[in-house]
């Protein structure tokens, strides 16, 4: 079973991952997979500097996530213009960690991606679980990540309409609004229904 975890930042795709995780599943998490792809030194990262400008890097040449995140959240074609860059490296390393968890026969393995649509990896997936929640929510949570009022608004708004597309792919639906028990309650339905058991 291949479920594809996706959903508008700070809603709790992570959290929920870790709960699915707990069950047994393998989690590939696609934004640690795409940080990986620019470390320094590295062609993409490159390419990202020539893009974007020596402004996103660190003291230390790494990339400045937060720099770059002000950049292409702001603007839509800038953001294309990243994904251009780093989606086909990414890509590859999501097929081989899948292939990989397979061999050890998890019951599940969790795609966490926020472009599991657009990136054409719902198709890999049995399931798509859109994890949603009210954007007083995601707001609070960015916040409590340290992220600036802002920056928290420009991120948000540049997911502005993303439920509502994603619903249309989706299998289920997960609302993380309320509390965390009631969320987690809604995980624990859906992996009972979605999961055979052994």
């Amino acid at each position: 079973m291949r479920i594809g975890l996706t959903g508008p930042i700070g809603c709790g795709k992570s959290t929920v991952a870790g709960w699915l995780a707990e069950r047994g599943a393998r989690v590939i998490d696609a934004d640690r997979i795409a940080r990986d792809v620019t470390p320094p030194g590295s062609p993409e990262l490159a390419t990202v500097v020539r893009e974007f400008g020596s402004g996103i890097l660190r003291d230390d040449g790494s990339l400045d996530r937060a720099a770059l995140g002000r950049i292409v959240f702001a603007d839509a074609a800038a953001l294309a213009r990243l994904e251009a860059i780093v989606h086909p490296a990414v890509r590859p390393r999501i097929l081989a960690a899948i292939a990989e968890a397979e061999l050890d026969g998890p019951p599940a393995i969790v795609i966490e991606a926020i472009k599991l649509v657009e990136g054409g990896l719902a198709s890999l997936c049995d399931e798509v679980w859109l994890v949603s929640c009210e954007p007083a929510d995601q707001l609070e949570r960015l916040a409590g990540r340290g992220e600036s009022s802002a920056d928290a608004e420009v991120r948000i708004a540049a997911q502005a309409g993303l439920v509502d597309r994603l619903r249309q792919s989706a299998t289920r639906v997960i609302d993380t609004s309320g509390s965390i028990a009631a969320a987690r309650s809604l995980v624990e339905a859906a992996w009972a229904e979605a999961v055979p058991i052994g």
